[in-house]
């Protein structure tokens, strides 16, 4: 669960809360009891942001790397039996 504080309990505890971002502890400002800010350490928003810019083959290559497809004993024909509709269409006439 992530630390919360108002915005003026952070203007007072600002060191020890950027102390608790750089841990990895996400930090929550509220106004009102609203959240209105995350502050996260300079790691994780190279994370976030590195993320955010990848490739569809640099996430495809992770994911490969990550999971083992043949351990999820997942059998495609079965997963993909009615995604396409098999029937012959509609009458065209030219």
């Amino acid at each position: 669960m992530n630390t919360r504080y108002s915005i003026s309990e952070a203007r007072i505890n600002l060191a020890r809360l950027v102390r608790e971002a750089e841990q990895g502890r996400p930090v929550e400002l509220t106004r009102g009891g609203k959240v209105v800010a995350v502050l996260t350490g300079k790691l994780q928003d190279d994370r976030t942001i590195g993320q955010r810019h990848r490739g569809f083959m640099e996430a495809y290559d992770d994911f490969v790397q990550d999971v083992d497809l043949a351990e999820l004993d997942i059998d495609p024909d079965e997963v993909f039996a009615s995604v396409r509709d098999r029937s012959p269409g509609r009458d065209v006439h030219l």
